[in-house]
């Protein structure tokens, strides 16, 4: 479900378990605002079943994934692996590999084994004898990837397990070797945590993570955010939101654009944009009704605002997104034929 409002994850009540959302960081409780930000923007990203199940490989081996998904996930259980795209990364057990964009990539014993298996939109798919060194696991999420994001992450990144301590890829396992009933959806759920859970250690690592993640170091900001999230349609202005903060217009624009890289209007525009691509996509609600919710009186202010951003219009890029569904269900449905390996 697609939803306009921040409440209930900014909002949300956790037990105090460690591992209830799968803890990488040791600084949970002064990044919880952090984990929402990023949860705000992966909400429309989910797993969408393409599950590559717990495989035993023996050398040599390569895969080769053609998925034309916004992000893949791929995990080593045990033993190691390269993925390759560009310069090869090694994978070894409890590293997670996410893979950005819709262009194939390779998962290998050795990045000069060429590809002799293809891995593409099947559902569930069980490739080698069973009893080999390498076990593998991955799993394609559904798009689009919002804008942010995809401009925050390199085409591969690989977590450590050293970085990302994690029970999850356990039960991932676990879940997939027991085959018990609602297994794909249990699935689903614990790939979204994986991904979150990966993104997550990787923006905390020693590398520069992006001015949006590291917006809630400076409490001003988050409060603005949380109130440009929690309503996106409001009417918002600059003195209206520093007026709710308590702060002077200069000194909300000027702490809100130092930690997040754009002024809260800029900000609150991108955000809107975000809204109303995943409501094209994921609901059957007109351009109007849509630029209503997310805070554009008109259609036409929501598509001069959708194309300066975007490049496009609300109606090119619903057209364009369905198309995808399309080719998508048609490789599917031709990789499934009798004869095709499952």
């Amino acid at each position: 479900m697609v939803t306009t409002t921040s409440q209930t994850r900014r909002g949300a009540t956790y037990d105090g378990s460690k591992n209830q959302i799968d803890v990488c960081s040791s600084k949970f409780g002064s990044n919880l605002a952090v984990v929402d930000v990023l949860a705000d923007l992966l909400d429309g990203v989910r797993a969408r079943g393409a599950v590559f199940s717990r495989s035993a490989l023996v050398p040599p081996w390569s895969l080769k994934f053609t998925a034309r998904a916004e992000l893949t996930v791929g995990a080593v259980l045990a033993g190691e692996a390269w993925v390759v795209r560009g310069r090869p990364l090694r994978v070894a057990a409890g590293d997670i590999a996410v893979v950005r964009g819709g262009t194939p990539f390779v998962l290998a014993d050795d990045p000069t084994t060429p590809p002799s298996e293809v891995v593409g939109e099947d559902r569930y798919c069980d490739w080698g004898p069973g009893d080999g060194p390498a076990v593998l696991v991955s799993g394609a999420f559904a798009g689009p990837l919002p804008e942010r994001l995809r401009r925050a992450l390199p085409d591969v990144l690989v977590v450590s397990d050293a970085d990302c301590p994690t029970p999850l890829l356990a039960a991932v396992s676990a879940e997939i070797t027991a085959a018990r009933p609602g297994w794909q959806v249990v699935l689903d759920r614990l790939l979204d945590l994986v991904l979150v859970s990966a993104l997550r250690a990787w923006f905390d690592g020693d590398r520069a993570a992006p001015a949006w993640y590291r917006s809630t170091g400076d409490p001003l900001v988050d409060r603005a955010l949380d109130l440009l999230h929690e309503d996106p349609a409001h009417p918002w202005t600059v003195a209206e939101l520093a007026a709710r903060c308590q702060v002077s217009r200069a000194g909300l624009a000027r702490r809100f654009t130092a930690r997040t890289g754009e002024p809260p209007m800029a900000h609150l525009a991108d955000w809107r944009i975000s809204l109303a691509a995943d409501l094209l996509t994921d609901t059957d609600l007109t351009v109007g009704a849509i630029a209503r919710r997310v805070g554009y009186g008109t259609t036409f202010a929501l598509s001069v605002a959708f194309k300066r951003l975007r490049g496009h219009s609300p109606s090119e890029h619903r057209e364009s997104v369905r198309a995808a569904a399309v080719v998508r269900h048609h490789i599917a449905a031709a990789e499934q034929q009798p004869g095709r390996r499952q």
